[in-house]
Protein backbone atom coordinates (compact mmCIF):
# COMPACT_ATOMS: atom_id res chain seq x y z
CA UNK A 1 0.00 0.00 0.00
CA UNK A 2 1.37 3.59 -0.79
CA UNK A 3 2.70 5.70 1.83
CA UNK A 4 -0.03 9.02 2.62
CA UNK A 5 1.32 11.64 1.76
CA UNK A 6 1.55 14.25 4.59
CA UNK A 7 -0.64 17.13 4.20
CA UNK A 8 0.29 20.79 5.65
CA UNK A 9 -2.44 22.92 6.87
CA UNK A 10 -2.16 26.54 8.41
CA UNK A 11 -4.31 27.97 10.39
CA UNK A 12 -4.34 32.10 10.34
CA UNK A 13 -4.82 33.50 13.46
CA UNK A 14 -7.04 36.93 12.76
CA UNK A 15 -8.35 37.55 16.24
CA UNK A 16 -5.25 39.86 17.10
CA UNK A 17 -5.09 38.84 20.36
CA UNK A 18 -8.88 38.82 21.58
CA UNK A 19 -10.70 36.47 23.09
CA UNK A 20 -12.41 34.12 21.19
CA UNK A 21 -13.68 30.62 20.83
CA UNK A 22 -12.87 30.13 16.99
CA UNK A 23 -9.38 29.16 17.61
CA UNK A 24 -9.96 26.15 20.06
CA UNK A 25 -12.95 25.13 17.39
CA UNK A 26 -10.28 25.11 14.32
CA UNK A 27 -7.75 23.41 15.79
CA UNK A 28 -10.01 21.04 17.87
CA UNK A 29 -11.25 20.04 14.11
CA UNK A 30 -7.70 19.98 12.68
CA UNK A 31 -6.19 18.20 15.27
CA UNK A 32 -8.80 14.83 14.54
CA UNK A 33 -6.82 11.72 14.28
CA UNK A 34 -8.60 10.66 10.87
CA UNK A 35 -6.51 14.08 9.43
CA UNK A 36 -2.59 13.88 10.65
CA UNK A 37 -2.16 17.41 9.32
CA UNK A 38 0.84 18.60 9.87
CA UNK A 39 -0.30 22.01 11.23
CA UNK A 40 0.86 25.23 12.70
CA UNK A 41 -0.86 28.72 13.50
CA UNK A 42 0.32 31.84 12.23
CA UNK A 43 -0.50 35.36 14.10
CA UNK A 44 -1.42 37.45 11.03
CA UNK A 45 -2.82 40.74 12.48
CA UNK A 46 -0.92 40.39 16.03
CA UNK A 47 2.80 39.41 14.52
CA UNK A 48 2.65 39.86 11.13
CA UNK A 49 2.54 35.98 10.49
CA UNK A 50 2.00 34.81 7.22
CA UNK A 51 2.83 31.14 6.11
CA UNK A 52 4.61 30.21 2.71
CA UNK A 53 3.09 28.50 0.00
CA UNK A 54 4.19 25.36 0.99
CA UNK A 55 1.32 25.00 2.83
CA UNK A 56 -1.80 22.21 1.13
CA UNK A 57 -4.64 24.09 3.43
CA UNK A 58 -5.58 27.01 4.72
CA UNK A 59 -8.03 27.87 7.00
CA UNK A 60 -8.45 31.72 8.02
CA UNK A 61 -10.26 32.57 11.05
CA UNK A 62 -13.04 35.23 11.80
CA UNK A 63 -11.93 38.29 14.45
CA UNK A 64 -12.46 41.66 15.58
CA UNK A 65 -13.04 45.02 14.40
CA UNK A 66 -13.32 46.64 10.75
CA UNK A 67 -11.53 44.52 7.98
CA UNK A 68 -10.28 48.15 6.66
CA UNK A 69 -8.29 48.70 10.00
CA UNK A 70 -5.11 47.20 8.66
CA UNK A 71 -5.00 49.42 5.11
CA UNK A 72 -1.60 49.87 4.65
CA UNK A 73 -0.12 47.65 7.52
CA UNK A 74 2.45 44.60 6.90
CA UNK A 75 0.14 42.15 7.92
CA UNK A 76 -2.28 43.04 5.37
CA UNK A 77 0.22 43.19 2.92
CA UNK A 78 1.32 40.38 3.50
CA UNK A 79 -2.10 38.70 3.67
CA UNK A 80 -3.22 39.40 0.42
CA UNK A 81 0.28 39.17 -0.87
CA UNK A 82 -0.33 35.18 -0.22
CA UNK A 83 -3.72 35.37 -1.41
CA UNK A 84 -2.40 36.38 -4.81
CA UNK A 85 0.13 33.45 -4.74
CA UNK A 86 -2.22 31.23 -3.61
CA UNK A 87 -4.93 32.31 -6.50
CA UNK A 88 -2.23 32.43 -9.11
CA UNK A 89 -0.60 28.61 -8.17
CA UNK A 90 -4.34 27.63 -8.63
CA UNK A 91 -4.82 29.25 -12.17
CA UNK A 92 -1.72 27.52 -13.26
CA UNK A 93 -3.10 24.29 -14.19
CA UNK A 94 -0.96 22.66 -10.79
CA UNK A 95 -2.01 19.44 -9.78
CA UNK A 96 -1.72 20.10 -6.05
CA UNK A 97 -4.02 22.62 -5.69
CA UNK A 98 -4.37 24.75 -2.67
CA UNK A 99 -7.42 24.56 -0.61
CA UNK A 100 -8.75 27.93 1.92
CA UNK A 101 -11.68 27.89 3.31
CA UNK A 102 -12.21 31.59 5.34
CA UNK A 103 -14.38 32.62 7.89
CA UNK A 104 -16.17 36.43 9.19
CA UNK A 105 -13.67 38.78 9.05
CA UNK A 106 -11.85 36.51 6.58
CA UNK A 107 -14.65 36.51 4.35
CA UNK A 108 -14.56 40.17 4.54
CA UNK A 109 -11.04 40.80 4.03
CA UNK A 110 -11.38 37.84 0.53
CA UNK A 111 -14.48 40.01 -0.83
CA UNK A 112 -12.02 43.01 -0.54
CA UNK A 113 -8.82 41.10 -1.92
CA UNK A 114 -10.68 39.59 -4.84
CA UNK A 115 -13.21 43.22 -5.37
CA UNK A 116 -16.57 41.08 -5.26
CA UNK A 117 -19.12 43.19 -3.22
CA UNK A 118 -19.63 45.88 -0.96
CA UNK A 119 -17.78 45.50 2.22
CA UNK A 120 -19.85 48.13 4.58
CA UNK A 121 -20.75 48.35 7.88
CA UNK A 122 -24.46 47.03 9.23
CA UNK A 123 -26.76 49.03 10.76
CA UNK A 124 -26.79 47.50 13.68
CA UNK A 125 -24.48 44.18 15.23
CA UNK A 126 -25.27 40.94 14.37
CA UNK A 127 -24.96 38.14 17.22
CA UNK A 128 -26.36 35.08 18.01
CA UNK A 129 -28.08 31.83 16.03
CA UNK A 130 -29.93 32.33 12.90
CA UNK A 131 -31.30 30.77 9.68
CA UNK A 132 -29.05 31.23 6.57
CA UNK A 133 -30.48 30.16 3.60
CA UNK A 134 -29.27 28.87 0.43
CA UNK A 135 -28.87 30.29 -3.19
CA UNK A 136 -29.92 27.27 -6.22
CA UNK A 137 -25.78 27.17 -6.97
CA UNK A 138 -25.55 25.61 -3.03
CA UNK A 139 -28.17 22.92 -4.21
CA UNK A 140 -25.63 21.43 -6.62
CA UNK A 141 -22.37 22.32 -4.46
CA UNK A 142 -20.84 19.63 -2.77
CA UNK A 143 -20.56 20.49 0.74
CA UNK A 144 -23.79 22.90 1.29
CA UNK A 145 -25.96 20.51 -0.75
CA UNK A 146 -25.92 18.37 2.70
CA UNK A 147 -27.68 21.19 4.87
CA UNK A 148 -31.01 22.09 5.17
CA UNK A 149 -32.97 25.54 3.62
CA UNK A 150 -32.91 27.26 5.74
CA UNK A 151 -29.44 25.25 8.12
CA UNK A 152 -28.64 27.54 11.09
CA UNK A 153 -25.19 28.97 11.97
CA UNK A 154 -23.78 31.34 14.60
CA UNK A 155 -23.49 34.92 13.08
CA UNK A 156 -21.25 37.29 15.02
CA UNK A 157 -20.49 40.52 12.94
CA UNK A 158 -20.51 44.14 12.44
CA UNK A 159 -19.53 44.05 8.87
CA UNK A 160 -21.03 42.83 5.87
CA UNK A 161 -21.07 42.11 2.31
CA UNK A 162 -23.69 43.26 0.09
CA UNK A 163 -24.17 44.85 -3.98
CA UNK A 164 -22.19 41.55 -5.13
CA UNK A 165 -20.24 42.29 -8.41
CA UNK A 166 -21.62 39.57 -10.56
CA UNK A 167 -19.26 39.77 -13.39
CA UNK A 168 -16.59 39.65 -11.07
CA UNK A 169 -17.64 36.96 -9.70
CA UNK A 170 -18.43 35.14 -12.77
CA UNK A 171 -14.29 35.90 -14.33
CA UNK A 172 -13.42 34.18 -11.38
CA UNK A 173 -15.51 31.33 -11.63
CA UNK A 174 -17.03 31.87 -8.42
CA UNK A 175 -20.95 31.64 -7.06
CA UNK A 176 -22.82 32.87 -3.64
CA UNK A 177 -24.60 29.75 -1.93
CA UNK A 178 -26.17 31.73 0.94
CA UNK A 179 -27.68 34.89 1.80
CA UNK A 180 -28.37 36.02 5.36
CA UNK A 181 -32.18 35.44 6.85
CA UNK A 182 -35.10 37.12 5.14
CA UNK A 183 -36.56 40.16 7.18
CA UNK A 184 -39.54 40.85 5.30
CA UNK A 185 -39.97 44.09 7.47
CA UNK A 186 -36.83 45.34 7.16
CA UNK A 187 -36.50 47.30 3.65
CA UNK A 188 -32.54 46.19 3.74
CA UNK A 189 -30.40 44.11 0.81
CA UNK A 190 -30.09 40.76 2.09
CA UNK A 191 -25.92 40.15 3.50
CA UNK A 192 -24.17 37.51 1.02
CA UNK A 193 -23.28 34.70 3.42
CA UNK A 194 -20.98 32.32 1.63
CA UNK A 195 -19.13 31.93 -1.52
CA UNK A 196 -16.93 29.53 -3.46
CA UNK A 197 -14.56 31.17 -5.65
CA UNK A 198 -12.60 28.75 -8.45
CA UNK A 199 -13.39 25.64 -6.46
CA UNK A 200 -10.76 25.55 -3.96
CA UNK A 201 -11.71 29.37 -1.90
CA UNK A 202 -14.63 28.48 0.45
CA UNK A 203 -16.00 31.49 2.28
CA UNK A 204 -18.80 31.91 5.14
CA UNK A 205 -19.74 35.07 6.53
CA UNK A 206 -21.04 33.06 9.63
CA UNK A 207 -18.67 30.81 11.68
CA UNK A 208 -19.00 27.20 10.58
CA UNK A 209 -16.48 26.22 13.23
CA UNK A 210 -18.57 27.36 16.15
CA UNK A 211 -19.81 24.80 19.06
CA UNK A 212 -22.35 25.11 21.59
CA UNK A 213 -19.24 25.12 24.56
CA UNK A 214 -18.37 28.14 23.35
CA UNK A 215 -21.32 29.94 22.33
CA UNK A 216 -22.43 28.93 25.84
CA UNK A 217 -19.92 31.28 27.38
CA UNK A 218 -20.71 33.97 25.18
CA UNK A 219 -24.10 33.95 26.36
CA UNK A 220 -23.19 33.74 29.93
CA UNK A 221 -21.76 37.60 29.34
CA UNK A 222 -24.09 40.16 30.53
CA UNK A 223 -23.56 42.36 27.60
CA UNK A 224 -23.64 39.22 24.82
CA UNK A 225 -26.46 38.38 26.60
CA UNK A 226 -28.14 41.89 26.95
CA UNK A 227 -27.77 42.27 23.18
CA UNK A 228 -29.53 39.25 22.45
CA UNK A 229 -32.71 40.24 25.07
CA UNK A 230 -32.78 43.66 23.62
CA UNK A 231 -32.80 42.99 20.06
CA UNK A 232 -34.84 39.69 19.94
CA UNK A 233 -36.18 39.22 23.10
CA UNK A 234 -36.35 36.37 25.93
CA UNK A 235 -37.67 33.92 23.83
CA UNK A 236 -35.54 33.95 21.09
CA UNK A 237 -32.08 33.81 23.40
CA UNK A 238 -33.75 30.72 24.68
CA UNK A 239 -34.40 29.38 21.20
CA UNK A 240 -31.02 29.66 20.45
CA UNK A 241 -29.42 27.68 22.92
CA UNK A 242 -31.78 25.18 22.10
CA UNK A 243 -30.43 25.00 18.46
CA UNK A 244 -26.78 25.42 19.83
CA UNK A 245 -27.78 21.67 21.02
CA UNK A 246 -30.22 20.51 18.18
CA UNK A 247 -28.32 18.25 15.64
CA UNK A 248 -30.34 19.56 13.15
CA UNK A 249 -29.45 23.06 13.35
CA UNK A 250 -25.88 24.45 14.52
CA UNK A 251 -24.36 21.11 15.07
CA UNK A 252 -25.24 19.91 11.53
CA UNK A 253 -23.49 22.98 10.19
CA UNK A 254 -20.28 22.31 11.73
CA UNK A 255 -20.34 18.90 10.91
CA UNK A 256 -21.10 19.22 7.22
CA UNK A 257 -18.85 22.45 6.10
CA UNK A 258 -15.19 22.58 7.03
CA UNK A 259 -14.79 18.55 8.11
CA UNK A 260 -16.42 18.06 4.70
CA UNK A 261 -14.09 20.63 3.26
CA UNK A 262 -10.95 19.18 5.08
CA UNK A 263 -11.81 15.56 3.97
CA UNK A 264 -12.13 16.38 0.50
CA UNK A 265 -9.20 18.58 0.21
CA UNK A 266 -7.01 15.44 1.76
CA UNK A 267 -8.72 13.11 -0.57
CA UNK A 268 -8.22 15.12 -3.55
CA UNK A 269 -4.23 15.75 -2.42
CA UNK A 270 -3.96 12.41 -2.06
CA UNK A 271 -4.88 11.49 -5.45
CA UNK A 272 -2.41 14.20 -6.87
Amino acid sequence: MPQRKKIKLAILDMYDHHPNEGMRCLQNMVNMKEYHFDWEVFDVRGKSEMPSTNFDIYLSSGGPGSPFEGEGTEWEKKYFTLLEKLWTHNQNRNADKKYIFGVCYSFQMMSRFFEIGNVCKRKSTAFGVFPVHKTENAKSDKFFRNLPDPFYAVDSRDWQVIDPEYDKLMALNGVILSLEKKREHIPLQRAIMAMNIGKEFYITQFHPEADAEGMLRYFALPEKRNHIISNHGDLKLAEMIHDLSDNDKVPLTKKELIPAFLRSAVNLLQIN
